[in-house]
């Protein structure tokens, strides 16, 4: 399995991103520890989370998933086996949020205690921060990167706007540069992130590592009927119940049958196709699903597939 540059980082992360958000949440730390296990021997390396994951779960306050990834990498000892990609921003407490310097610079050390490390692979902001000057963020970073804590930064949820200050305050002074995008991109979600994000990571050379790869279960083909969509998290991916998302799921079922994989794995293996992704993150949460989402990295589509799955996911139809 060859790995991918994440833009000019130095880190070569494996094809497809394993999401840490269901640690704490959906699934305990016995069956995290089982999934991280599984997703390391089969060769992947990269693990995504971020100090708010999972406060919005009941009895949750926040660093419940860097703190399952610490326990993992303290009794497993394989910390140099995987890259961890971790964000800052979200509110931890009522003072505690933003990329102000001091912030960033206090909730450092906390992400790195919860995950019993000495630094962090990859650092991203995990939401643009208006309030505070993109040259105070950037300041701070840097600092972390030349005290040896980070490795290097991302951006997470910025318009191309003000990823592209960003990127040219970097240029003219000199700090730390964001290397990477998490941006929501998927064969339903293409519009916003093609129009305008994409040509400034492609211009930039920045990576791109997309969230909701999956578009909330929607790509994965198991909701059929208005009837399925039951519980909280099909909520949603119910927005996607309509004529164009019918056509998504008739394409992929129809790439799914001609290459013998399963709907999710084309869907991801249609991320994985496109010039400017580095790797989606994607997440699991049994070893059934995570060997099925993994496989997707062997799956090469050809043009003929690439097609129906482009011309199906199109915004509108030509007449």
């Amino acid at each position: 399995m060859q790995s991918r540059r994440l833009g000019n980082s130095g880190l070569d992360i494996s094809p497809l991103v394993f999401g840490g958000n269901v640690f704490g949440w959906t699934i305990d730390e016995a069956r995290s520890f089982e999934l991280l296990d599984a997703l390391v021997d089969a060769g992947f390396n990269t693990i995504d989370t971020a100090d708010v994951y999972s406060s919005w779960a009941p009895g949750n306050q926040g660093g419940e998933s860097e703190t399952i990834i610490g326990k993992w990498l303290a009794r497993t000892g394989k910390r140099d086996q995987v890259i961890i990609a971790t964000k800052v921003g979200m509110e931890m407490g009522p003072t505690e949020q933003g990329l102000s310097k001091p912030y960033i610079l206090r909730a450092v050390e906390k992400s790195l205690a919860r995950l019993q490390t000495d630094h962090i692979d990859l650092y991203q902001s995990h939401r643009d921060d208006e309030g505070t000057p993109l040259e105070e963020t950037l300041e701070a970073f840097t600092e972390l990167v030349q005290q040896g804590k980070v490795r290097a930064i991302g951006a997470s949820n910025y318009s191309a706007e003000r990823l592209a200050k960003a990127l040219e305050i970097s240029t003219a002074t000199g700090l730390a540069r964001y290397e990477s995008l998490q941006p929501q991109y998927n064969l339903v979600e293409r519009t916003d992130y093609e129009q305008t994000l994409e040509p400034v990571c492609q211009s930039a050379g920045v990576g791109v590592i997309p969230y909701y790869s999956l578009a909330s279960g929607f790509l994965t083909g198991k909701y059929r009927r208005e009837e399925d969509f039951q519980g909280a998290r099909a909520a949603s991916a119910q927005k996607y119940w309509n004529e164009r998302g019918r056509r998504v799921l008739q394409a992929l079922d129809e790439v799914a049958a001609r290459t013998s994989a399963k709907p999710s794995q084309v869907a991801l293996a249609w991320l994985m196709s496109r010039p400017s992704v580095t790797a989606p993150i994607v997440s699991a949460t049994t070893p059934a699903q995570l060997q099925e989402i993994l496989a997707a990295a062997q799956l090469k589509l050809d043009a003929a597939a690439l097609e129906v799955l482009n011309n199906a996911s199109l915004e509108s139809q030509p007449m």
